[in-house]
């Protein structure tokens, strides 16, 4: 087990090596850059100045008169030595700043999703797979259907319209209009919560839509191998023994997805968030592209990339706790 964790930690050096030049290599395949868009807003002025000095100061305290890979390797070491992520061109605000805003909430609702979608897939795939072609079979297998083919915003306008006609909250946002401003307390905590659940269950319906029909197709093709016909014909219980063997194989998917579910859910449906208005790095990073922002957008992609092969990796040790083929093939 050990020499398997060394490997997959050994091959996270160059990949994250190779993903911070093709993060920067994206960033800067649109033509021109942050400048072109400042020399076009300045050339729109009434006095018609292109403000040659703002430019010039601009491109040399970014360096961007100078070759890639010299900026490049500026930005990287910054990173890395200085946890350095440059200054938003857009906001004219530290990159550090911005994600310190907007992270924190982005990640506790990428947990509290990706638990939202364990707890309601296991279950609603294990029955699915034990009764299958039953009416709540079909039941589920509809709605799943219908999670995965209906957008998240669609979704969200939905919900946002039922939590206002129904039950009267003020939707969008996480808080109220009373506690938007307001310090922290017991109720503003508990107002928090009681929007919480919207975005969650939005951004988890496609995860659990299609964790439930990959557990209920991996099962039922345990539930016909030999060892299971063999352990039933010695009299095993059905439950007992589904739970105890099939199931943990059928599993294998729940833990495998983590490489991308959760740095999808870090990213955030920026469309989704928009409807929200919630402030997340969705939007930050969409605003960021369209501005040409390229630090900004450069340093969410690396963390989403990074997240990736995090993701990979827990994904590949907890695969390896859980079926022993796996570690046993190193």
């Amino acid at each position: 087990m050990l020499r398997y964790v060394g490997r997959r930690l050994l091959i996270l050096i160059p990949t994250l090596w190779a993903i911070s030049i093709v993060t920067f290599i994206v960033i800067q395949l649109p033509p021109g850059d942050y400048l072109t868009t400042v020399r076009a807003r300045l050339s729109a002025q009434s006095d018609g100045s292109l403000g040659a000095q703002e430019l010039a100061r601009l491109t040399e305290r970014y360096g961007l008169d100078e070759p890639v890979l010299v900026q490049y390797w500026k930005w990287i070491t910054n990173i890395i030595l200085r946890g350095d992520f440059g200054a938003s061109f857009d906001f004219g605000r530290p990159v550090s700043e911005l994600l310190a805003e907007r992270l924190p909430l982005t990640i506790a609702l990428s947990v509290l999703t990706l638990l939202f979608i364990w707890a309601v897939s296991f279950p609603i795939g294990v029955y699915s797979a034990m009764r299958q072609y039953s009416v709540g079979d079909y039941s589920f297998t509809f709605l799943g259907y219908l999670g995965l083919a209906i957008p998240n915003f669609l979704i969200a306008l939905v919900l946002m319209w039922v939590s206002l006609r129904y039950f009267g909250m003020s939707v969008g946002g996480l808080f109220s209009p009373e506690y938007r401003d307001a310090p922290w307390s017991l109720a503003k905590f508990g107002d928090m919560l009681s929007h919480l659940w919207i975005p969650v269950v939005i951004w988890g319906t496609a995860g659990t839509a299609a964790n439930i029909r990959v557990l209920r197709a991996n099962l039922l093709d345990e539930l016909r191998k030999p060892y299971v016909v063999a352990a039933r014909a010695r009299g095993m219980k059905r439950h007992w023994m589904t739970i105890k063997y099939p199931v943990r194989v059928a599993m294998n998917p729940f833990f495998s997805t983590i490489g991308w579910i959760l740095p999808g859910l870090i990213a955030a449906d920026a469309i989704t968030s928009q409807v929200l208005n919630l402030n997340t790095t969705g939007p930050l990073l969409l605003r960021s592209l369209l501005a040409q922002d390229m630090y900004l957008a450069g340093s969410i992609l690396l963390i989403s990339a990074v997240l990736v092969v995090i993701g990979t990796l827990i994904s590949d040790l907890a695969l390896a706790w859980l079926d022993p083929r796996v570690r046993l093939r190193y």
